[in-house]
């Protein structure tokens, strides 16, 4: 299979680019910006990107791809920080700019490759601080900004590339043109990665592990995917538990048990840890040490499970890149944004192997996966729920109140949405609740309630979202609705935070 490979300089975009490449089915992959060069060779790429970065090159501690990356005779699109390592290593000048954030307007000053039919400009996002000053010998400029006079250049003979902006965001037009211009015209990469190969290669690997399979299922769409490729592979090696927590959506543990013994031919246990869970959370605040109780209790219970019903070598587990990427422990230098209970909440004494088979996948590529693999229609287009529950979704200390307003509001929130007609059009809608209050009036007389949160966002891969504008006849609904029929709630805000700055979920 064809692949591309990325080098992560530490962009929170640099996933992105993997992200985009994948759509147009060829294979990326990312990987720490100094990888060893054999290992590198191993992979066999038909091209490799230097993603952007926080660092400047001219910076002592620079991070620098190994110097025989340069030497693979291969294609090199550097983007961002990319860029400005491709202008330092071939002789250019990079220097200290006014910082310029957000879309300019890229002019095409030559014929290339690279931006072939894109048009004479386009609005192009930038995000930087520094510029190439001087570009090196055998390359020309092949795009600028008012601001950005190297904004594109190219070294054809050597099909070496960079720019300045981020191709891989949706703010920059003709972007994903950009990105298959290097990587189906430039590279010559087959469009050979679908998930069809996906499903049969994994399905593989799984079939030759050892031992028999422990995997926690939610009942949402990742860990479901993830148990029946595990079981497609091994069969009645595998053993699915579902622990309720306590934390779930109103009347969800229902549900999951129902569907999985109704639609899955796979051995499935529930364990009801509903106060295990609560007691552990008892005066604990902070968001963090939340994520880690809720971690650490899964898998006490799943090991506790293990050795009463095993023996089990593995807990298998549908961590997604997303989520990977967000607890800090990718394969390059991001920054830690919040623990995932399944990916950074793992504590040290686990005596079980991990198994995580979609690691590498978006949410949208699993659901394909899942659609593929007979998964019904009603769980593909369920909106994605915290490994730790409403846990993340309560700020402050988790309390039977708090649990209960959060449940209820949800599920009136995802009601409405239903009625009308915006439940599928939306990536993830839910009621967040604190301990912040507010006057209200009720019967004429004075309430002192809690305020609830309304969240409702719109996104392809988690990465980033933008809030979603809904008619103002639905707001008032869910909000008259919540007031209504929850007794401890006087007022209800919705949040209007994209994702970058905030996050999808609360905490």
């Amino acid at each position: 299979m064809d692949k591309i490979i990325v080098l992560d300089f530490g962009s929170q975009y640099s996933h992105l680019i993997c992200r985009r490449i994948r759509e147009f089915s060829v294979y990326a992959e990312l990987v720490p910006y100094d990888i060893p060069y054999e290992k590198l060779q191993a992979m066999n790429p038909k091209g490799v990107i230097f993603s952007g970065g926080p660092s400047s090159v001219y910076n002592k501690d620079a991070p620098k791809p190994n110097p025989e990356v340069f030497q693979m005779n291969l294609p090199l699109l550097g983007i961002c920080y990319g860029h400005q390592l491709i202008v330092d290593k071939f002789g250019g000048r990079v220097k200290r700019a006014n910082k310029e954030y957000g879309h300019s307007i890229l002019t095409v000053d030559n014929g290339s490759s690279l931006l072939s039919g894109v048009g004479n400009s386009v609005r192009a996002w930038m995000s930087h601080g520094d510029e190439a000053e001087n570009i090196p010998e055998n390359f020309e400029v092949i795009g600028h900004t008012e601001r950005s006079r190297a904004a594109a250049i190219a070294n054809r003979q050597k099909s070496i590339y960079g720019i300045q902006f981020h191709p891989e965001v949706i703010h920059t037009e003709n972007g994903m043109q950009i990105l298959k211009n290097f990587v189906l015209n430039i590279c010559g990469a087959k469009q050979d990665w679908t998930m069809e190969n996906f499903i049969e290669k994994t399905v593989r690997d799984i079939a030759k592990i050892e031992g028999n399979v422990l995997c926690g299922v939610s009942g949402g769409i990742d860990s479901t995917v993830a148990a029946l490729l595990i079981h497609k592979a091994i069969g009645n090696r595998l053993k699915c538990v579902f622990v309720d927590n306590g934390l779930l959506r109103l009347d969800e543990e229902q549900e999951i048990e129902k569907m999985f013994k109704d639609n899955f031919a796979v051995n499935f246990t529930a364990v009801n840890a509903k106060r295990q869970f609560l007691d552990k959370l008892v005066g604990i605040t902070d968001p963090e040490k939340k994520r880690m109780v809720v971690g650490e209790e899964f898998v006490r219970i799943f090991t506790e499970f293990a050795e009463k019903n095993g023996p089990f070598k593995w807990l298998a587990q549908g961590t997604l890149y997303p989520d990977v990427i967000e607890s800090g422990v990718s394969k390059g230098p991001a920054a830690v944004i919040k623990t995932h209970h399944n990916v950074g909440g793992l504590p040290e004494w686990l005596d079980l192997e991990i198994l995580e088979p979609l690691r590498d996948l978006y949410k949208d590529e699993v659901r394909k996966a899942a659609a593929i693999l007979g998964v019904s229609k009603k769980l593909l287009s369920r909106h994605p729920f915290p490994g730790p529950g409403l846990a993340v979704r309560i700020i402050g200390e988790v309390t039977e109140k708090k649990l209960h307003i959060a449940k209820t509001a949800s599920k009136i929130v995802e009601d409405e949405l239903e009625a009308a007609g915006w439940y599928d059009k939306v990536w993830q809608a839910y009621a967040a609740v604190g301990d912040d209050k507010a006057v209200g009036v009720v019967g004429d007389e004075r309430k002192y309630g809690n305020i609830v949160m309304i969240r409702v966002v719109e996104s392809t891969d988690a990465m980033t979202a933008d809030w979603t504008r809904l008619p103002h006849d639905v707001l008032a609904k869910i909000s008259n609705r919540i007031t209504n029929e929850i007794d401890e709630v006087t007022w209800v805000s919705y949040v209007i935070s994209s994702k970058p700055p905030a996050t999808i979920e609360p905490q």
